[in-house]
């Protein structure tokens, strides 16, 4: 059986892997990433997207023989600690999941969205995430949690948006005038 090397959330990794075997298996079932979701199994929902060497991809539609030598971060990787990525925080303050199943990809392909543009317009973040679907939110809180999270992004370490600024439907109000952000 062909060995694998990579590095997943900071931790490198040995494994033996039939050379069928897709990303995402190796991740949830022998990793114990289970934060990257199994969805479709088909690479149409983006369920399962991480980021691999500082790239979103559908780990469905990767072999792990193909991530040898490469950096894998997935939505638990993200976090330092306890504290949460901004990128993680503004989903949750923003509101934007329902079930939550599809968020985790949606997390990880926002990320790499803001590589090429740090500061999207709304509809430069459903185009960008136009590949992760989601069943239940109608994505205007997705949208909303992708523009804060680059906002906060762009902060200097530690600063960001808390309790005493803006909260959830910030992004929403700022756009249309009604709140101003520092």
């Amino acid at each position: 059986m062909p060995r694998t090397s990579l590095t997943v959330d900071g931790v490198r990794y040995e494994e033996e892997v039939e050379p069928r075997l897709l990303l995402v298996h190796l991740l949830r079932d022998r990793l114990g990433r289970t934060g990257t979701p199994v969805g479709c199994d088909t690479s149409n929902c983006g369920a399962c997207t991480v980021l691999l060497d500082g790239v979103s991809v559908k780990s469905c539609s990767v072999l792990a023989v193909q991530a040898d030598g490469s950096d894998v971060v997935t939505v638990e990787g993200l976090a330092e600690g306890t504290d949460w990525h901004p990128m993680q925080r503004a989903f949750h303050e923003e509101h934007a999941l329902q079930c939550g199943y599809c968020t985790p990809g949606m997390i990880m392909a926002a990320i790499d969205l803001l590589r090429d543009d740090p500061n999207p317009s709304e509809e430069a973040v459903r185009a960008g995430l136009e590949g992760n679907l989601c069943r239940c939110t109608g994505y205007t809180n997705i949208v909303r949690a992708v523009r804060r999270g680059a906002r906060e992004m762009a902060r200097p370490d530690g600063e960001r948006e808390t309790a005493g600024t803006p909260g959830p439907g910030a992004a929403r109000q700022e756009a249309e005038g009604q709140v101003r952000t520092p």
